[in-house]
C-alpha cells in the first residue's frame, strides 16, 4: 500500500527509538536508527560499531515496546535490522505485526526461522539466534546476500547520541498521546502536529498574513480587541503542538510573531480604555485639585504608550487620530490645574494672611496695632473673595469668609473703640493742661471748671480699651487740682466780698481809706483828706458846719469796728495805717 510519509516523521519516529535504546542498552556507547517506508511497510534499521556486543533479543524487545505504546489503527507490519556500520546487509532482523487491539501479532522469520529461532507467541517478535552477533550469519535469506540491500540509502543520518535521559514506554505513549498507522508501506502519528497536517499552525500562518491588514483597518478599541481576541486565540492553539514535535520550531515563531503584535494592540487597547475611564470623569466638575491631578494622570497614562507608536505601524493611523484628541483634553486639564493652584495658592495666602492677623490681635497694644489687624483681615477676606464659584476651593473659601468677616468686624470695632478711647483720652490731656494755664493766670474759676471737665471726660474712656488703665491714672490727681481750683475760688470769691465790703466801708461822702489785699493781709490806710477832716474836727468841734461834719471822733472807732469785721470775714490779719504811715490799729488772725 501506497502512504504519503513526511520525511520529517520518519526522522523523528528514528530520533525517538535511538534514545530509547541508548538508555535500555546500557552497553552500548553509540547507537543509531534509521526508518524507511517501502511497499511491504515500515522498516527500521539500528546500527552501531564493530566492537560493540549486542543482544538482539534486547534490541528488538525495546523497539517493540516503544511502537506498542503508540496506539494503532489498524494491522500493520513491521521489519526490523541490526547492522553494523560500514556493513551492506544487516546480520539480524524479525518481523512485528500490530493488530487493532494495540497487540503485536504473530509474527516469524520466513526463512530464518529454521535457523534456530524461537516459535512465535502472540505479541512477540521472532529472531535466529547465532553464535556471535559481531558477524554476518550466513543463515539469513541467500536472496538477500545476492541483492543490495540498502533501503534506508535515502533514510537521514541522525547524530550519534548518548544517554541522556529515560524515555519509559508507557510514558512515552502518554507524551505522545497519539497512534502510528503501520502498513502499505506508511505510518502516520496522529498527535496534533506530529506526524499529520497542523491546521493551527496553517491558521496561525494564515492570520500572521492577515492580522497587520485588520489592524490598518480598525477604527475602534472593539475592533482592536477582536483582532487580539483572534491573535490570542491562535497564540493559544499553537500551546497545543509539543515541544518535541518537529513543526514545534514553526510553532515557537508563530507564536513570538502573533504575540508580538497581540501585546501592540493591548498597548493600544490599554491606552484607549484608559482614555474612556478619563473622558466619563470629565463629564462631571472636579471637586478637588487631587481629582484634577488623577485626570491629568489618566490623560498622560492614555498618551504615553501611543507615543511609542511608530509610523511605520499597522496601528498609526488610529493612534494619530487618537493622540489629537487626547493631547487636546490633556492641555484643557492642564490649564484648570494651572488656573486651580492659583486659586490654592489664593486660599493658602489668606489662610496665612489669616494667622498673622490672629497674632496681630494677640500682641496688640494699640491703634495702630488694632488698625493693622483689621487691615490684615481685609487682605485675607479680599483675597477669599477672589476665587471664583467655578473653582474647587470656593466652599472652602466661602466656609472662611464666613470666620473671616466676623473677626474683621471684630476688629473694626475693636479698632473704632481704641480710636474713640484715644481721641477721649487726648481730649482729657488738652482740657487739663488749659486748666493749668487758668491756674498760672489766677483764673481760679476757669480752671476749676476744666479740671472739672477733664475728669468728666476721662470716665467716658471704654475699660476695655488700651487707654482706660492711664486714664485712670489721670483721676486722682485731676481731682486733687480740681479740688484746689474750687479752694481757690472760694478764696477769690471771699476775697471779692471782702474787697466790696471795703469799698462800701471806705467810701462815705469822701475817700476815707484805700486798701490792699495780699497775703500778709488787709492792709488799709487812711486818706489825707480824712486826716484833714478828722484834725479840723479835733481843732474846732462847735463850727457852724457841724451839722454835716462827720464825728470823726466816733467814726473811726466805727471804722476799725467795721475793718475787724471784714477781717473776720476774709480770715485776714488787718493792719489800719494813717495817711502818714503811722499804724493806728492792728488785729491779726486769732487775735
Amino acid at each position: 500500500m501506497k502512504v504519503a510519509v513526511q520525511q520529517e516523521d520518519l526522522q523523528f519516529l528514528a530520533k525517538t527509538l535511538q534514545e530509547q535504546l541508548l538508555v535500555e542498552v546500557s552497553s552500548a556507547e553509540v547507537f543509531e536508527v534509521k526508518c524507511a517506508v517501502n511497499k511491504d511497510g515500515l522498516m527500521i534499521l539500528t546500527q552501531h560499531e564493530l566492537d560493540v556486543i549486542v543482544d538482539t533479543q534486547i534490541i528488538f524487545t525495546v523497539i517493540e515496546e516503544v511502537l506498542q505504546s503508540l496506539a494503532p489503527h489498524k494491522e500493520q507490519r513491521v521489519q526490523c535490522f541490526l547492522r553494523v556500520f560500514g556493513e551492506q546487509l544487516p546480520y539480524a532482523k524479525c518481523f512485528l505485526a500490530l493488530n487493532q487491539t494495540g497487540r503485536w501479532g504473530d509474527g516469524g522469520m520466513g526463512e530464518d526461522e529454521g535457523a534456530g529461532g524461537a516459535g512465535g507467541e502472540e505479541g512477540q517478535y521472532f529472531y535466529p539466534i547465532y553464535s556471535s552477533a559481531l558477524t554476518y550469519s550466513p543463515s539469513l535469506d541467500e536472496t538477500e546476500e545476492k541483492e543490495p540491500f540498502d533501503p534506508f540509502a535515502n533514510a537521514p543520518n541522525l547524530p550519534a547520541s548518548k544517554p541522556g535521559f529515560q524515555v519509559k514506554p508507557i510514558l512515552l505513549g502518554a507524551a505522545l498521546v497519539g497512534i502510528i498507522v503501520l502498513g502499505g508501506g506508511a505510518y502516520l502519528l496522529t498527535r496534533t502536529c506530529v506526524m499529520s497536517e497542523c491546521k493551527e499552525i496553517q491558521n496561525a500562518a494564515k492570520l500572521k498574513t492577515k492580522s497587520p491588514q485588520l489592524m490598518r483597518r480598525a477604527k475602534s478599541e472593539q475592533e482592536l480587541v477582536t483582532v487580539q481576541q483572534q491573535l490570542a486565540a491562535a497564540s493559544t492553539a499553537l500551546n497545543a503542538i509539543p515541544s518535541w514535535s518537529p513543526r514545534s520550531q514553526v510553532s515557537e515563531e508563530l507564536k513570538a510573531s502573533l504575540s508580538g503584535r497581540s501585546e501592540k494592540i493591548n498597548q493600544v487597547v490599554k491606552a484607549l480604555q484608559t482614555a474612556s475611564l478619563a473622558t466619563q470623569q470629565v463629564q462631571t466638575p472636579a471637586h478637588s485639585l487631587e481629582e484634577l491631578q488623577a485626570r491629568q494622570h489618566l490623560w498622560r497614562q492614555a498618551i504615553a504608550p501611543l507615543e511609542t507608536i511608530s509610523p511605520d505601524s499597522e496601528l498609526y493611523g488610529l493612534v494619530q487620530a487618537k493622540l489629537l484628541n487626547y493631547r487636546v483634553r490633556l492641555h484643557a486639564v492642564n490649564q484648570q490645574i494651572f488656573t486651580e493652584e492659583k486659586w490654592l495658592k489664593k486660599l493658602t495666602a489668606a489662610k496665612a494672611v489669616a494667622s498673622a492677623a490672629e497674632k496681630q490681635e494677640s500682641t496688640a497694644k494699640s491703634l495702630n496695632d488694632w488698625q493693622k489687624v483689621r487691615s490684615t483681615w481685609l487682605v485675607a477676606i479680599n483675597a477669599l473673595n477672589s476665587i471664583p464659584l467655578t473653582s474647587a476651593r470656593y466652599q472652602e473659601a466661602e466656609k472662611l469668609l464666613v470666620d473671616y468677616k466676623s473677626k474683621l468686624v471684630a476688629a473694626r470695632d475693636r479698632a473704632t473703640k481704641e480710636q474713640l478711647a484715644v481721641k477721649t483720652y487726648q481730649q482729657v490731656i488738652s482740657t487739663a493742661k488749659q486748666a493749668k494755664v487758668y491756674e498760672q493766670q489766677n483764673q481760679w474759676q476757669a480752671a476749676a471748671t476744666y479740671w472739672d471737665q477733664a475728669l468728666q471726660t476721662v470716665k467716658k474712656v471704654s475699660q476695655d480699651s488700651l487707654y482706660y488703665t492711664q486714664a485712670q491714672s489721670l483721676i486722682e490727681p485731676y481731682s486733687t487740682a480740681l479740688k484746689q481750683a474750687q479752694e481757690k475760688v472760694q478764696v477769690v470769691s471771699s476775697l471779692q466780698q471782702t474787697r466790696t465790703d471795703l469799698d462800701k466801708t471806705c467810701i462815705n461822702e469822701i475817700q476815707i481809706c484805700t486798701f490792699s489785699i495780699d497775703n500778709a493781709g488787709i492792709i488799709v490806710r487812711l486818706t489825707s483828706e480824712y486826716d484833714q477832716v478828722r484834725k479840723n474836727n479835733l481843732a474846732n468841734p462847735y463850727s457852724e458846719n457841724s451839722s454835716t461834719a462827720i464825728d470823726i471822733s466816733n467814726h473811726l472807732q466805727i471804722l476799725r469796728e467795721a475793718l475787724a469785721v471784714i477781717s473776720d470775714n476774709a480770715n485776714l490779719s488787718l493792719f489800719l495805717y494813717d495817711s502818714q504811715g503811722q499804724v493806728i490799729y492792728t488785729r491779726t488772725l486769732g487775735g
